[in-house]
Formats: C-alpha cells, sequence, structure tokens
C-alpha cells in the first residue's frame, strides 16, 4: 500500500505537525492537501494548503526560511502527520522559532 493511500485527508486536508529534528520542539500545525503533499515528497521541503488564501504555500518562499524535510510519519488513525524538518531561521511568521511561544499559565493569572 502506497503512504498516501493510508492518509484520511477530512474534507481534503490533514493536519501537519512540523517539528525541528534535532531538539525536538515543535514548530507549527499547518493543513496539507492530497497535492500539497505529494509536492512536499517531491521537493523535499514542505507545502501546504492556505485555509485563509486557498492556495498553495511552500514554506520559506517569501521569508528563506525553508523546512527541508527528514521525516514524515502517519499517527494511528491516519489523520494527522509528524512531520521532522531541518528548519532555516524562523518558523514562525512573527520571526519567532516556533509558533508555540505564548504560553498559559495553569491556575493562574494567563
Amino acid at each position: 500500500m502506497n503512504i498516501i493511500d493510508g492518509i484520511r485527508f477530512d474534507k481534503g486536508l490533514v493536519p501537519a505537525i512540523i517539528q525541528n529534528y534535532k531538539t525536538g520542539q515543535v514548530l507549527m500545525l499547518a493543513y496539507m492537501n492530497r497535492e500539497s503533499f505529494e509536492k512536499t515528497l517531491e521537493t523535499g521541503t514542505t507545502w501546504f494548503w492556505s485555509r485563509s488564501r486557498q492556495k498553495y504555500w511552500n514554506k520559506g518562499e517569501t521569508s528563506g526560511h525553508f523546512q527541508y524535510v527528514k521525516s514524515i510519519s502517519l499517527d494511528c488513525d491516519g489523520d494527522t502527520l509528524l512531520i521532522k524538518v531541518d528548519q532555516v531561521g524562523a518558523a514562525c511568521h512573527t520571526g519567532e522559532e516556533s509558533c508555540f511561544y505564548r504560553e498559559v499559565k495553569i491556575g493562574g493569572n494567563n
């Protein structure tokens, strides 16, 4: 079976968790459709489907902060991807290393 046949694209999309392959830090979450997944396999860099702009985008195409794919794993249900990358520069459009830089305090004021 081809790995792409095991992916459950809900309404045409699957969430992709992007993780730094060296440090394990979660960098971002984005969505892929079948074509962006195939472009990722072809090019070795991450491609996503923008739900807001309704178009494909290659991470780093404007910023130069490309993500070079090291491995891709599919979860047990086939409905989420984990993509480990060599991240060049910041992953977040704000300039932060990771999109997950705002911590929520538990049991206190946020």
